[in-house]
């Protein structure tokens, strides 16, 4: 039996030599393992996506400097890393097989994703399919031959696995920096299974973990052998090493599986992962949320608490002459429950100085949203004000359903740093609420904030089905026509009031420009704003 090492790294991109070390560490873990082989995620040594920094010529080369010093270090244990590759000019994204002190091949991967968050066509060349007379990426490790290949090039029927396999190759090693999104997992071992079983070779599909601005990679590395059979899944949300083996011929034994997570909690889990990972990576130790009393405000706190710790989440209060009295109780309940700093700041003499500098301005119109948006952009700059004088990261609570509809203000609510729930739909936003107090096993989340009626509170009696629908009519037209592209007509003819899709269909369009000027969020879903969700600003059709 071959032992196989599974370096499941967080890396951070552009932090060459800080993924250095991380290489070393794991590969001299795999050597106490007595591993024949370790292998890494895609782009470890650069950290996945790198974008635009591969079009720096110096990047490109302290990249490859990198993986050569590193490949001196190598004995008889291999180690696949991937890198970027530069010949002639043309990039690649890379995989090196190190050994004995050597670059002993490289491998380059040949199906780019171009769609989704996706865009390797932009920088990279695709790889030769063959490399002399065998196909590209069969080599030899430990007396077993093998295929090295990268993310894409492992889902399809056509792809480099196939000629692989039918050159002999009985385990093949994918190195991945596959993002995450609701159903990702289960999607991704459908598939593995499918290609193990087909070609008749196991696959080692190992996948980086941890955030990268709006991206969250989930790790959740796994082996199939050869019958298709998954024999070993690693942890998710969290770094890792691992060992499995298998037979020359790709056949192991089930080892202990980490489990899968239900929805919400592999939500809620993405959620904290992508927000410490971006406040750490971006360095800040601490964040700053506006609590209102709201369900909004009080699932950005929680996540905040379980990725930072309470100690580094600072929750503050800002009545206006409109702001209730419970909701100002409900506030200080749940900080009191999460036990971080809380403080009360009235915005209401800056609001009543506006009012009375506008005055001259403002004679002879009538009050309307332009006061409510004063409010909320007195919160914005006090939140900025603390973060600037304090250090403290901003962290915004706009939810999918409002900000796909422009229920927010610019340079207000929306202002900050890191946008923690801006791809989750409200109704999301009371379920992960009421899975959170599950998990905790006590009611963290005051249950009046669960359970009353959402209110941006910023004229008498303000709710929010006053300017919108109820939620649980809303999110499911909004997820139609953001999430699945479908027209108007395509969600009326589903059986959809054509007035209302109509009127949301124009108010998600309306405020694309709104969108623009927000700030970065975690990405659960397959189409959220930002990356994956790219439309005109000015546009006509419905």
């Amino acid at each position: 039996m071959l032992k196989i090492g599974l370096a499941q790294t967080n890396p951070i991109v552009g932090d060459l030599a800080g993924n250095s070390r991380k290489i070393g560490d794991s590969y001299r873990q795999a050597i106490t393992a007595d591993c024949a082989v370790v292998v890494f995620g895609e782009l470890t040594v650069t950290g996945y996506p790198p974008e635009d920094l591969v079009l720096k010529q110096a990047f490109v080369r302290d990249n490859i400097e990198i993986v050569r010093a590193f490949a001196a270090t190598t004995g008889s244990c291999a180690a696949v890393v991937g890198f970027v590759d530069c010949v002639a000019g043309r990039l690649f994204n890379a995989a090196a097989l190190c050994r004995d002190g050597l670059i002993v091949s490289v491998y380059h991967k040949q199906l780019l994703p171009n769609y989704s968050v996706f865009d390797e066509e932009r920088y990279f060349e695709p790889g030769a399919a063959m490399c002399g007379t065998v196909p590209s990426g069969v080599v030899q490790i430990a007396g077993a031959t093998m295929g090295i290949t990268i993310c894409e090039d492992v889902w399809f029927d056509y792809g480099p696995v196939s000629a692989q396999a039918q050159a002999g190759a009985r385990i093949i090693l994918n190195i991945n920096g596959s993002p995450f999104h609701v159903g990702k997992q289960t999607e991704r071992e459908q598939m593995l299974a499918e290609r193990a079983r087909k070609n008749n070779c196991a696959i080692v599909y190992v996948n980086q973990v941890g955030g990268q601005d709006e991206l969250v990679f989930d790790g959740a590395s796994v082996v199939f052998d050869a019958r298709g059979k998954l024999v070993y899944r690693m942890v998710s949300f969290a770094e890792s090493f691992s060992v499995v083996e298998l037979s020359p011929e790709g056949i192991g034994i089930q080892a202990e599986l980490a489990q899968p997570q239900n929805k919400l909690d592999t939500v809620h889990e993405a959620l904290v992962l992508g927000t410490r990972d971006y406040v750490r990576k971006n360095g800040f130790t601490d964040v700053v949320i506006g609590l209102s009393g709201g369900i909004d405000s009080t699932l950005v706190a929680a996540i905040a608490v379980d990725a930072l710790g309470a100690e580094h989440v600072h929750g503050v209060a800002m009545p206006s002459r409109y702001s209730s009295q419970g909701s100002l109780d409900d506030a200080a309940t749940l900080a009191h429950n999460l036990g971080i700093d809380y403080r009360v700041i009235s915005i209401e003499p800056a609001f009543s100085s506006y009012l009375e500098m506008l005055t001259a301005s403002f004679a002879d119109r009538n009050e309307d949203i332009t006061e409510e948006n004063l409010q909320s952009r007195c919160r914005g700059t006090t939140l900025m004000a603390l973060s600037n004088k304090f250090g403290w990261m901003v962290l915004t609570t706009g939810n999918k359903s409002e900000i796909a509809v422009g229920y927010f203000t610019v340079y207000g609510d929306s202002a900050g740093g890191f946008a923690v729930i801006k791809d989750i739909f409200k109704t999301d936003v009371f379920a992960l609420c009421r899975r959170y107090n599950e998990r905790a096993g006590r009611e963290v989340i005051p249950d009046v904030v669960i359970n009353k009626a959402p209110s941006a509170e910023l004229r008498p009696d303000q709710r929010d089905d006053q300017s919108l629908p109820p939620y649980d009519e809303l999110d499911p037209i909004l997820e139609m026509y953001v999430d699945g592209d479908l027209t108007v007509a395509d969600i009326v003819a589903r059986g959809f009031d054509e007035i209302l899709v109509r009127r949301l269909a124009k108010l998600v369009d309306l405020s694309e420009y709104k969108r623009r000027q927000t700030a970065p969020g975690v990405r659960v879903s397959l189409k959220a704003f930002g990356r994956d969700r790219r439309v005109p600003i000015t546009q006509r059709y419905l």
